[in-house]
């Protein structure tokens, strides 16, 4: 049952924010999904990041339904207490929420990834008072619960894919912002952290 919602959690939040980027584009009549816009470098972070929730997403599936086989140690999760299992679980849900409150948050600032000349405005309240990154600790956080409640190689490596991912793009889109939004974004930077 765990293992279930565990995979209910990660395709909810993952379509959750599909239609939460979809209703921004649509009602701000600006495009949110900026993968080639501006002259930062952003390939390897967007790569990272579909990698992750690739990974996130079917590995869970194929763990469930894997009976023994050659890829086990990769893909089925090791056997771990039912505490920790609903440990897991319970991270999981908090980061999906922090994550799609944080995109709910930014109304029409919010982009996914930087294009120069095409930032929203700065928000610096709710989620965005206490880290510069709500969205990207919450899906850290659900990353770390999904590894909890499937232990295994795959999983960790999904967890790591996307920390990384994460760590790049926020350097990128700091430069960007400060570039963008000027003397309030840069004044943003010194009195919010990045992550907590």
């Amino acid at each position: 049952m765990i293992q279930v919602s565990a995979i209910v959690l990660i395709w909810g939040y993952v379509l959750t924010f599909l239609y939460l980027t979809a209703r921004t584009a649509r009602r701000s009549g600006k495009r949110v999904w900026l993968f080639s816009k501006g002259r930062e470098r952003q390939a390897l972070p967007a790569i990272l990041f579909r990698a992750a929730f690739v990974l996130g997403c079917f590995l869970p599936l194929v763990s469930s339904w894997m009976a023994q086989g050659w890829a086990e140690e990769f893909t089925v999760p090791l056997k771990v207490s039912a505490s920790l299992s609903v440990i897991g679980l319970v991270l999981m849900a908090i980061g999906a929420g922090i994550a799609v409150y944080a995109q709910w948050h930014m109304g029409n600032s919010w982009r996914i990834r930087a294009g120069d000349g095409m930032q929203g405005s700065i928000v610096s309240d709710g989620p965005f008072a206490y880290s510069r990154n709500p969205v990207f600790v919450g899906q850290i956080a659900l990353f770390s619960g999904l590894a909890v409640v499937y232990p295994n190689i795959a999983q960790t490596t999904a967890l790591l894919v996307i920390v990384v991912a994460a760590m790049r793009q926020v350097r990128v889109e700091e430069r960007v912002l400060a570039r963008d939004l000027g003397r309030g974004y840069v004044d943003y930077l010194q009195t919010v952290r990045r992550w907590l």
